[in-house]
This record gives structure tokens, sequence and C-alpha cells, in this order.
């Protein structure tokens, strides 16, 4: 499945990566497509102030992101029946997905999850609600999941 298109999911151990890595299982099970999983451990103005604590905090940063990984990989792998391909950076998180969307031409759909909670959007919405676009170079659509969804909604939906 190497020339499948890839749909993202960006990994953040939050309830809105796990209903997009949800989705996004199902869309590449019913299109013959494959899930990527993308995590970053975010360090800008973080770990370098704390000198011999920063290593610590960047590890356990590091733990948190491959923990959530793995998490999403086993849900998506559940419904696949394929383990995604894992991915994991360090950065800002929109200048780690931008490069990664270049990088990688197969990703064909970035999929988010949207908090149920109203004024509660996380990095990647606001960008696109500002209309300043998630990507520069390369340009993919995005899904944008609700988080009021069941998983019924869900497989009906994909």
């Amino acid at each position: 499945m190497s020339d499948a298109r890839k749909f993202l999911v960006v990994a953040d151990g939050s309830d809105e990566s796990r209903t997009a890595a949800y989705f996004a299982a199902r869309r590449a099970r019913n299109t013959g497509g494959s899930v990527i999983l993308l995590a970053v451990v975010e360090t800008e103005g973080g770990f370098e102030h704390w000198l011999g604590v920063g290593e610590a905090m960047r590890a356990e940063a590091r733990d948190g992101a491959e923990e959530a990984l793995n998490s999403l990989a086993e849900d998506a792998e559940g419904v696949t029946g394929a383990r995604p391909k894992l991915v994991l950076k360090e950065g800002e998180l929109i200048a780690c997905l931008r490069k990664l969307v270049e990088e990688d031409t197969s990703i064909a759909i970035l999929v988010v999850g949207a908090s149920a909670e109203p004024g509660d959007a996380g990095p990647l919405i606001q960008a696109l609600a500002r209309g300043r676009g998630l990507f520069e170079k390369r340009q993919i659509p995005v899904t944008v999941v609700p988080g009021g969804l069941s998983r019924e909604d869900l497989k009906a939906l994909s």
C-alpha cells in the first residue's frame, strides 16, 4: 500500500485526536488508503530556560507523545488491520505539520477533530478559521470531525 493515499492525524492525546483517528481509519479502510499519525513534542519556549531540568522535561514530553502515538496506532490498527505509520517530531506543531505534508506527497487529507466544547478550538482549527491556512507550498484538503459525534455517527459518515 505504499502508493495508497494517506490520511494524516495529529496525535496529541486528546479526545479530539482519538475521534479524528477513528474517522481517518474508517475512511482509509473503506477507500484502500492508510493512516499516518504525527505527534509533535513542542519545544518552543519551554525546556531551554530550566537548564538541568530541561532534558527531563523533554524526555517526559517525548514519552507522552510516544504514548499518544501508540495508543492511537492500536485503535487505528483495530479498524484497518494495518499498523499506521508513526511520526514523532520536535518543534512547533504547525511547522512540523507543514514540513511533513511537503515531504510526503502521498498524504492526501489531514483529519482533525473539533472540540465538543464551544470556544475551545485547537491550534490547527484556529489557523484554518483565521483564513491563513495550514500549508504553504503543497495544499491538501482538511476534514474537521465534530467532537460531539458518536461512533455510530462516525461509522455512517465514513
